[in-house]
């Protein structure tokens, strides 16, 4: 791993659960870690209801739109996490993977998308905790 880590978030439409773990990754570690998020099949747009969320917790996520998985962005990434993108994440010996399993926030209303946001928020934590130790 270089001096300042380097994380990227895989869902399938890098619409909701990716981009809102990457607005908090980048929220809480500032440029400590370098920030990815990418998805198998990227929608057109970001969740409307994920970017309310997340402008309730303080974050703006309107400026990132969705952007398609590469080979490229795996291999830059020291931890790849995955959020439901299953057998499309490409796979790279050496490369640190972990598989967050987080609910859809796709059709889904802002009280579970609020619940969401607050899981990935506690699992970012962890990880910042463990990359940047002291």
């Amino acid at each position: 791993m270089s001096d300042t880590p380097s994380v990227l978030f895989v869902c399938v439409h890098n619409a909701g659960r990716s981009q809102m773990a990457a607005g908090w990754l980048t929220h809480l570690a500032g440029n400590r870690i370098e920030v990815r998020s990418a998805g198998s099949a990227p929608a057109e747009t970001i969740n409307p209801v994920a970017v309310a969320a997340m402008a309730e917790a303080g974050i703006d996520i309107t400026d990132q739109k969705p952007k398609v998985l590469t080979p490229e962005a795996v291999q830059a990434s020291d931890i790849v996490i995955t959020m439901g993108c299953g057998d499309a994440c490409p796979f790279f010996p050496g490369k640190r993977y972990e598989d967050w399993k987080l609910e859809d926030p796709a059709g889904q209303g802002i009280e579970a998308v609020r619940a969401i946001r607050d899981e990935i928020r506690t699992r970012i934590e962890k990880l910042i905790a463990e990359l940047l130790p002291g």
